[in-house]
């Protein structure tokens, strides 16, 4: 029977063990994680809506989108939209607020600011920054694809709203929560 590795100095089952001290890392991960959060939200939207805009506009012939992140949303503007129409604007937190989920995984280990997890951690959140940005590009996508009427049907065919659409209430629904999990467990295990 083969024996079964530890991984980043938990037991042989990969999850850290699960006491009192273990609640005291999670609850202190999660109060440090939004404390963070709140802090540093504003400048993290203006970086997850510049990010998205650039890899839009590559797609997008002409170049139109333009996505400027205010006040916990991301407003969306179109240079083709007409002047007095109204411009959308997208709940920012609803994408990034599991970040704070995150970093109570990640505290929830021994020695969460040992380097070589503290390097972790960055590496994973790295990665759900990613997974904002796209989320972020579905989000934009599926509005465009079913939200904005006549316009929509003639530039998108019924695959790609229900991919657009469908990709986009996928990270809504399950995908916002297990990005943090699965993140945290990819990182946990010794290279």
């Amino acid at each position: 029977m083969a024996r079964k590795k530890a991984r980043a100095g938990f037991p042989a089952s990969g999850l850290p063990p699960f006491g009192g001290r273990a609640v005291l890392r999670l609850l202190g991960g999660f109060a440090v994680g939004l404390g963070f959060w709140f802090l540093f939200s504003a400048p993290y939207e203006r970086a997850v809506a510049t990010a998205a805009q650039t890899i839009l506009r590559v797609f997008e012939r002409p170049a139109v989108t333009a996505l400027e992140a205010s006040g916990g949303e991301i407003r969306l503007d179109r240079s083709d939209f007409p002047p007095a129409s109204p411009r959308p604007g997208l709940p920012a937190a609803d994408l990034h607020f599991n970040f704070v989920l995150l970093v109570a995984l990640f505290a929830l280990g021994p020695r969460p600011f040992e380097p070589k997890r503290f390097g972790r951690f960055w590496l994973a959140a790295l990665g759900l920054f990613v997974i904002h940005v796209a989320a972020l590009i579905f989000q934009i996508e599926a509005l465009y694809a079913t939200r904005l009427g006549a316009w929509s049907d003639a530039n998108y065919g019924t695959v790609s709203r229900n991919v657009w659409a469908g990709g986009f209430h996928f990270y809504q629904i399950a995908g916002r929560f297990a990005a943090p999990f699965a993140l945290w467990w990819a990182t946990l295990r010794e290279p």
